[in-house]
């Protein structure tokens, strides 16, 4: 005789989840404070509340905090990008494992956000609504490009979501 059994489980995304999350990104950010003196507390505060609203409400494609030279992205930058479907085999790692003493003369802190693909379904109306709730405005932008390559070194993970980490690494 064979038996069979057939489990399913739902996870629900909530916005602890989201927070969990989001502490571990500015975990990062502080470390990259501690290192490079950027960003300040009050933005690396700003930079963790975006990232939980936009988690939250599924919105989060990718974000990038770090240093730009040239218009390019440069050593010390951390991507991240959000993904919907995690199982539990997917590791949730320490943050940090930031990189010390790269060169940032001549570049300046720089963030840069792309939304998901659930972003283009919300009307033009309900996307100015959404924007104004957050903790500071974004301006347009063209996405930089990386001078290196990037290394995906991290990943963050609960409730059924992650966060996976990329660092800009140099040649």
């Amino acid at each position: 005789m064979t038996t069979s059994y057939t489990f399913n489980e739902s996870k629900t995304f909530t916005v602890t989840d989201a927070r969990k999350m989001a502490a571990k990104v500015a975990a990062d950010l502080k470390r990259m404070q501690r290192l490079y003196g950027e960003p300040n507390d009050a933005d690396i505060y700003e930079f963790e509340a975006e990232v939980v609203a936009l988690l939250r409400d599924g919105y989060l494609g990718v974000v990038w905090y770090g240093f730009r030279r040239a218009g390019q992205w440069i050593e010390p930058t951390l991507q991240y990008t959000a993904s919907d479907l995690a199982d539990d085999s997917t590791a949730d790692e320490d943050p940090g494992k930031i990189k010390p003493g790269r060169n940032i003369d001549d570049a300046s802190f720089y963030t840069f956000l792309e939304y998901s693909g659930a972003w283009s379904r919300l009307t033009e109306s309900e996307k100015v609504v959404y924007i104004a709730s957050l903790p500071f405005s974004r301006m347009n932008a063209s996405t930089p490009s990386v001078n290196g390559y990037l290394e995906n070194d991290r990943t963050y993970f609960s409730g059924g979501r992650s966060l996976n980490r990329a660092s800009v690494r140099s040649y």
